[in-house]
Formats: structure tokens, sequence, C-alpha cells
């Protein structure tokens, strides 16, 4: 098999377009697709072509690689561009669809002859143009030889989980390490908020916590954004995460689990998105915590 593959991007957004990019620097013939074509367009100065239908964009490719919004967009996508799909060509989904969505995405990949691997990718805006995405694999052995280069080029990790892309055990584990990242940033926020209120310097709780078990670099990477006023471009926009708070509240609904910590994440993300706030990075989430925006300083 040459290194060399013809890969197909549906979806270009923050995540889609840095991993087309890569994929194009690695020397993969890239064609690319968007819902909104101006976010795709771009891409065509790093050497891609710029699809105007999926059918269109999986012409001829090796590896279909989606990365939508969720499993419902990533399923319409794909029957778009049915009539066009190479029977014997990989499907890398790393949309985050939820534990319910793929059983359907994996029937579709079988009546339509093609390697299915669940693939989400752990990481946000800079991993992903750097390159240094953390894969989450799944799927047939005797298909990776295909896929592998793709995700060589946009990660520096592959965690191989399974070897059945629908049973979901990728996504599952993704669902879980969101889990703890929606955590993370839902506290980051409300700490900020709590010093803000009781008017305490948040460098003192910084200087409190430095060097110790409590200290944590993710802690003032997000702080950082909020505090200096950086929410835009998003590296992981508010909107994005309140889907995938609520994927991960039902996943716990279905399986026995009451998630409290994410639900209220997911509350507080819609309520910071129903304020202006969806389209910033998901630390934006701070906000919620007030009736009016405060300064940020």
């Amino acid at each position: 098999m040459t290194s060399k593959l013809t890969v197909s991007v549906l979806g270009t957004g923050i995540m889609g377009a840095a991993m087309a990019r890569n994929l194009a620097r690695a020397g993969h013939g890239v064609r690319v697709w968007n819902r909104s074509r101006a976010k795709a367009e771009p891409l065509a100065a790093d050497g891609a072509h710029v699809a105007d239908t999926p059918a269109e964009a999986v012409q001829g490719a090796d590896v279909v690689l989606t990365i939508l919004y969720d499993g419902p967009a990533a399923l319409d996508v794909m029957r778009e561009a049915s009539a066009s799909l190479r029977p014997g060509a990989a499907w890398v989904q790393s949309t985050t669809a939820g534990i319910g969505a793929i059983g359907g995405l994996a029937a579709f990949a079988e009546e339509h002859g093609l390697l299915f691997y669940d693939a989400p990718v752990l990481g946000t805006r800079q991993p992903a143009e750097a390159g240094q995405l953390t894969v989450l694999a799944a799927g047939p052995v005797e298909g990776r030889a295909v896929v592998e280069p793709v995700f060589d080029a946009v990660g520096a990790r592959t965690l191989w989980t399974g070897e059945d892309g629908g049973a979901g055990s990728a996504t599952r584990l993704k669902l879980v390490a969101n889990s703890w990242v929606l955590a993370a940033t839902a506290a980051t926020g409300e700490v900020l908020a709590l010093s803000t209120a009781l008017d305490v310097d948040p460098q003192a709780f910084f200087d409190l916590i430095a060097g110790g078990p409590l200290d944590m670099g993710y802690l003032k990477a997000k702080a950082g954004l909020i505090l200096g006023g950086q929410l835009s471009p998003a590296s992981f926009a508010v909107t994005t995460a309140a889907k995938d708070a609520r994927l991960i509240v039902e996943a716990g609904r279905e399986n026995g689990v009451r998630l409290d910590v994410a639900e209220a994440s997911a509350e507080r993300l819609e309520r910071a998105a129903a304020q202006g706030h969806g389209e910033e990075d998901m630390a934006a989430a701070y906000f919620a915590s007030f009736e009016e925006k405060p300064g940020a300083e």
C-alpha cells in the first residue's frame, strides 16, 4: 500500500480544517467539503480540492474522514455522498457522535461496503493545528495500514481500543475523557466567578495551590483565556461543548449512572450560549455565573 492516499475530509470547522491541512502537508491528496463553503475555501491554498458536494468530495477517496457536529449530521452527509463512495474505502468517523449514533453509522458503512473506524480525537485547536491530536480508534485490523498514515498525519498518538468500530469503544472512551475536560472547565469558571463575587484576587488562589496536588496546567490555561479576554477564536466552542455534555449525560443515564456535574456543565454552557457566547471558547461558560456580563479583569 502506497503511503500517499486520497483523503476526503467532510467538515472543515476548527478541527477538520486543521486535520485537512496536516494531511496535505504529509503529502496526501486531500479533497474537502463543508456545508458552508466559505470555511473550506482557504484550504485550497494548502493544496486541497474544495468540492461543492459531499459526493464530489469522496470521489476516488481511499479514506473518508468525517468530523461534523454530531452523529445525525455525519450520517446525513454520508448519505449525500453515497453515490460516489467506493466499496472497500475506509471511513474514519471522528465526529463526537455519542453512543446512540454509532450503530447507525456502522450499519451505513456495512451497507456500502466501507471499512468503519470509530475514531474520535482528543485535543483542541492548537494540538489540531500542530498535528498533535490523540486519536482514539477502533476498527478492523485488515484496514489499518490504510488509516494509520491518516492518523499519523493528524495526531501524535493513536490509541487502539478494539477491532469493531460499531461497538463504539473509542467513542465511549472519548465521552469519559470529555466528561473530565468539561468538569475541569466548569470548575475553572466557577472559581473565577466566586473570586469576583468575594473580591478575591484570582492570583492569590493560583499562588495558594502552586506546586501542590491541586495545581493544574489546564486550570491556568483556561483561566488565562477568561482573565485575558481571549475567548475568540475558540479552541472548543461553547455550543459544541454543550452538545458533548448532553451526550455524556445521556450515556450515563442509559447505563444507570447519574452524572450531576455533567448535567450542570451542560446547563452552564447552554446559558452561556443564550447570553451570546456560543461561538467563543468553552471557558466562556464562566459568564453563566452572572445575570449580566461582568468585567473579566
